[in-house]
């Protein structure tokens, strides 16, 4: 396709070839260029033979299911830039990818966090924790790294929530599906009546994730922009309530302002969470963010000391280091 070739829109994309078809083809990208199959698997998995998954990966680039960037290479290598950012922010390590992955975060983002995993000597038994978000719940799905023998649990509840990657249990489930691993499941609300809270103190499932809490050698956990520009925030947070007005994002449900400190609100004391003092206890806390818009929430958040290794772009990198 040239520069100016023009795509077909939405509606005459439909016409042409319908909405099963089109479905296959989004199938078959995002299988492909999102979750790292090779052609002959994806073609396995749709019943198809080989060459017709690459016809219809040359079909979705066609219609504009799948974009394809080229960055040129910045003038400053990321080595350096991300050396830059980590003095910056007082942290152990920063792992940079390159340009601007906003808009692709399991499949941008996860070799800079598999090079963030593989600096962790974890041996079977071990406990790996992992937070919901939309961006733990992209990389949960892309392969990280041989995780067999490590225990993966939840950082926050979240059973009840709509969205799946406000799920904790499902970024789990993704997790050790990709990965590998033996998976520990939350089954509880993040935000549980105080009798349901009470209840939860005797049972021995979530006893054990309390346990992982206090036990972890990692964290994998994302930061969340200003709780009311976020378009996406578990249901169990009363965005409405004027405390929130003070946040700048959050790391594993717990909302802080610009100091750093905790923001409280109603019901806040019963966020089914690992406590701010256990998280930043854990030896390795690998904290994963992008965009421009979580620039005060990332340096905040890293200056506080919810973790001490970040895995971001060269886009949000410059942006922080341009703020101050």
């Amino acid at each position: 396709m040239t520069e100016n070739a023009e795509r077909p829109e939405v509606g005459a994309v439909t016409d042409e070839i319908g909405h099963a078809e089109l479905d296959r083809l989004y199938r078959a990208a995002q299988m492909y260029y999102e979750q790292g199959a090779t052609q002959a698997q994806v073609a396995e998995q749709l019943q198809v033979s080989r060459p017709s998954i690459s016809r219809m990966l040359g079909e979705a680039r066609r219609l504009g299911i799948v974009e394809i960037r080229v960055h040129k290479p910045s003038a400053v290598g990321t080595d350096a830039l991300a050396e830059q950012l980590r003095d910056a922010l007082g942290l152990d390590e920063v792992h940079l990818a390159p340009g601007d992955q906003s808009g692709r975060l399991g499949a941008g983002l996860a070799p800079a966090t598999r090079q963030a995993l593989r600096d962790v000597a974890l041996n079977a038994g071990d406990v790996l924790l992992v937070a919901s978000g939309e961006t733990t719940y992209s990389l949960a799905q892309q392969h990280l790294g041989d995780f067999g023998g490590i225990i993966v649990a939840p950082a926050v509840g979240g059973q009840a929530e709509p969205d799946p990657w406000h799920q904790t249990n499902e970024v789990v489930r993704a997790f050790t599906a990709a990965s590998g691993g033996y998976p520990h499941y939350l089954f509880a609300p993040s935000m549980p009546s105080a009798p349901l809270l009470e209840a939860l103190q005797d049972d021995p499932g979530y006893r054990q994730i309390v346990q992982d809490w206090e036990t972890a050698k990692v964290a994998i956990v994302g930061i969340g922009a200003p709780a009311l520009s976020r378009e996406s925030i578990s249901r169990s947070v009363p965005r409405e309530h004027p405390n929130l007005e003070r946040s700048v994002g959050d790391v594993c449900l717990a909302f802080f302002d610009e100091e750093g400190c905790e923001v409280e609100f109603p019901g806040s004391e019963r966020m089914v969470r690992i406590p701010r003092s256990t998280l930043t206890r854990i030896p390795t806390r690998i904290a994963v963010a992008v965009g421009t818009r979580k620039v005060p929430s990332i340096r905040v958040s890293a200056r506080s000391g919810w973790f001490n290794v970040l895995v971001t772009d060269e886009v949000t990198a410059r942006a922080i280091l341009h703020a101050g």
